[in-house]
Parts: C-alpha cells; structure tokens; sequence
C-alpha cells in the first residue's frame, strides 16, 4: 500500500503513526456499592478526565472500555465532547440493554470500515451466555482506517467472564479464530492489525496462555517493555481496597506479533488524596507507533 502522507518522518525513513491504547473496566454503575465505592454520578468526572488528560496529545489513541452501561456511555460521551465516536452495543440484547465493551476513537482521524459485535459463546451471532459462564459476553470488533495515511487498525474490545474457566478458554479460541479469519481476509489489502482486550484472567491461566502461545497471533504488550521501562503499578485489580493480598493483573493489552513498535506500557492509579476510588481496576496504558 503506498501513502503521498509521510508521518513522523523527515528524513524519509521509516515512517510511523503513533498510536495510545488505553483500556479500563470502570465498573458498572451499581445501585449496591461496595465498601469503599461510591456512586457513578461521583466516579464519571475521574472516568472522563483519565481518559482526556491520556489521550490529549495523541490524536490517535484508541479507548478501550468494559462494565459500560448505556447511561455511563452518554455520559463519557458528553464529557469527551463531540470529536470522540464510538462502537460497541448492550450485550444482552445487541442494543442498548447491558454492559457494552466499546472502542471509542476520534472521527476526524479513524474511519470505520467494518465492525461486528461477537457474543462469546457457541451461538455468537445472537445474544447468549456460553459454556460456564454467568453472565453474557461480547467480542467488539472494528477496523479502522486512519484517515491521514490510508493505513487500517484491527481493534478488539472484550470483557471476558469472571466466574467460568470454561468459559475463557473457549473464549480465547473464538478470538484467536477471529483474529486470523481478519487477517486473512485483509491480507490482500496489506492492512495491518491490533488487538487490545480485558481479563478477567491471571498470566498463569489457560486462557490467557492461549492467547500468548507460539502459534497464537498475539503477544502482551507488557511483556515487551523491559521491567525497569514499564510505569505505575503491576497489578491492575484493587477492589475498593488498598490491600495488595487482594490486588493481581487481570487487565491486559494484545498486540498482533508482526507490525508494531512498542514504546511503553503503564497502569494508572485509580485513588489520589481525596480517597477516592474512581473504579476497582486500574486503566492500562500502551504506546506503540504502526510502520507504514
């Protein structure tokens, strides 16, 4: 693919677009809080300013988010204001009823190609609940096209069930499957590819082992940052709490294995000096530059 538009680049070396993944689950906005929690009416301001102060001066970053319930969505919306659109829909019935796991992203700069909502399970083109798992569960998936260079982006948004170890392996081999269904579709158009998902998993489960595997497309972004180049925190669930016995990395950002300059990784912190929990996980952070 050629592009007349050469980023970040002048002396016509390799050129790059640089690109911030961002993903949070934000908790849903529950009527029953626990301890420690307080209402979404007074977490959705430290929601929307993360998101805002992390992707301010990257025009390309991409938002991944899970626990997300329409009126949560309008609201992150309304306060990131009218350059921001997104994709995803309700899990349980397709629209607007349940937890989404949207991508959000900046109209001026990607353009949607294609997009599909999958629901994790052995019925995935309608709303339904697979194997052990306790509630339903959705693979958001968009190809983007960034409208600078003419270059295009696969996105992957997921929350993947917290209770069923069957559940997130079967998971994992239907998002791996897809994964190469796209590749290979678009491999005539020489697109390139970028996953991002969410737990909840541990680094030493089979699900999240799939996904990491020799012969898996994919590979944790963590785990190309050297340790002393990595920022915040290690463990990306805290609960409402500030016990580390309680804590563990149940967050994760996927990269594709063949296309991308990893630049950095970081997971935030959620609680400052008002004691003030702004969800029970952590937002992960990566920067990574696409070569042209």
């Amino acid at each position: 693919m050629q592009h007349d538009n050469n980023k970040n680049n002048t002396n016509n070396g390799p050129t790059l677009v640089p690109i911030r993944l961002y993903t949070h689950n934000i908790r849903y906005a529950s009527a029953n809080l626990f301890k420690n929690e307080l209402p979404w009416s007074e977490r959705a301001s430290l929601i929307i300013r993360s998101i805002r102060f992390n992707s301010l001066h990257n025009p390309e970053s991409l938002i991944c988010l899970q626990e997300v319930l329409h009126s949560q969505l309008l609201d992150i919306l309304e306060g990131l204001g009218l350059e921001w659109a997104y994709i995803g829909v309700g899990r349980d019935d397709g629209k607007k009823a349940g937890e989404y796991s949207p991508i959000l992203f900046r109209s001026r700069v990607w353009t949607i190609q294609d997009s599909q909502t999958i629901w994790l399970s052995p019925t995935p083109e309608i709303p339904s609940k697979g194997w052990d798992a306790s509630n339903k569960r959705i693979l958001t998936s968009v190809l983007l096209r960034h409208w600078e260079t003419g270059q295009s982006v696969l996105a992957l948004n997921t929350h993947l069930d917290d209770q069923g170890t069957q559940s997130r392996l079967e998971s994992a081999k239907m998002i791996v499957a897809h994964i190469a269904a796209q590749q290979e579709q678009h491999r005539s158009n020489q697109q390139q590819g970028q996953q991002q998902q969410q737990g909840p998993f541990t680094p030493d489960e089979e699900a999240y082992l799939l996904l990491v595997t020799e012969s898996s497309p994919l590979l944790d972004l963590r785990t190309t940052v050297g340790k002393s180049d990595r920022y915040g925190h290690e463990n990306t669930f805290t609960g409402f709490e500030s016990r580390p016995v309680d804590q563990k990395r149940i967050d994760f950002l996927f990269l594709s294995k063949d296309c991308w300059h990893v630049q950095g990784y970081g997971v935030l912190e959620t609680k400052f000096e008002d004691g003030v929990y702004s969800s029970d996980h952590r937002p992960v952070v990566g920067d990574v530059a696409l070569p042209l």
